[in-house]
């Protein structure tokens, strides 16, 4: 539930900032409310757009079974850990001028292709916050086990609420809730998701390989674990099992498991030191 709460609040604060750029702006042109239908139009747009990709995923999980289903199920939780990946890294890089480039674009939408345009780009921002979320939410929903559906989606509810919350404390300007302090606290716990989420679809993996006939060395990088810490801190209880939810923490890792942790975290490290130091987003 903690993490379907956290995704659903990131993103959707993020999805609420690009709305209300845009009002903002709007807010400033001639044809204010012209451009508003075309506004909530592409929010409404960006939200069923999302809805059908959830549909379709859904759909995609249920149909696919036995080794066919381990294996999309295995790409979308690997899919997931790169797009967070991605996504921190766009955030770092575009943060200092993302809402002069968003205006810009809404601008330019405007002019040539009148509200349509305005349209287009709402659809598609909402579209991207909430596809990515249908990624993340999924990505987490298989590989936890034991997790009630309503858990699950009350974790989401309690996500859009404090979103909700979070945004106007945002925009109120408010010291202690600063967007830098947002993207920077966002930005280290979807990190640590991504890592969660990449040792998770290596499980699934692991699994399938020890089905297939490989050499027994396979088997062993996959499979031999090269410690076991579990009598000191287990990763199916406690502290324990709260860093396997939100780091990818193993008791018991392979070499595989040690190997696919370490090469994240270098990953992150070059990733994001080509990237600028994220800024509030809120800046001209």
């Amino acid at each position: 539930m903690n993490q379907s709460l956290f995704i659903v609040w990131r993103e959707s604060v993020e999805a609420l900032l690009v709305v209300g750029i845009l009002y903002a702006w709007i807010s400033q042109q001639a044809e204010r409310s012209r451009a508003m239908r075309f506004l909530w139009g592409g929010v409404a747009l960006g939200l069923v757009l999302s809805a059908a990709l959830a549909l379709i995923v859904l759909f995609a999980g249920e149909w696919l079974s036995g080794p066919a289903g381990e294996w999309f199920q295995a790409a979308l939780v690997l899919l997931a850990s790169a797009l967070i990946l991605q996504m921190v890294g766009w955030m770092r890089r575009h943060g200092r001028t993302f809402k002069h480039d968003l205006q810009q674009a809404a601008d330019t939408h405007l002019q040539r292709n009148g509200g349509l345009g305005l349209l287009l780009l709402a659809m598609l921002a909402v579209g991207r916050e909430g596809s990515e979320t249908v990624v993340f939410l999924y990505g987490l929903g298989i590989h936890k086990q034991g997790v009630e559906l309503w858990q699950f989606a009350l974790g989401g509810a309690l996500g859009l609420g404090l979103a909700l919350l979070t945004f106007m404390l945002l925009q109120a300007g408010s010291r202690l809730v600063s967007w830098r302090h947002f993207f920077l606290f966002s930005e280290i716990v979807l990190l640590l998701l991504g890592a969660s989420m990449l040792i998770a679809g290596l499980d699934r993996i692991s699994g399938q390989l020890m089905a297939l006939e490989l050499p027994e060395q396979v088997y062993s990088w996959f499979g031999d674990a090269l410690w076991d810490t579990s009598a000191g801190l287990d990763d199916s209880a406690g502290l324990g099992s709260v860093l396997a939810n939100f780091a990818g923490y193993r008791a018991m890792p392979s070499l595989a498991t040690v190997a696919a942790l370490a090469g994240y975290w270098l990953l992150v490290v070059y990733w994001l030191r080509r990237r600028a130091p994220a800024v509030s987003p809120c800046a001209s």
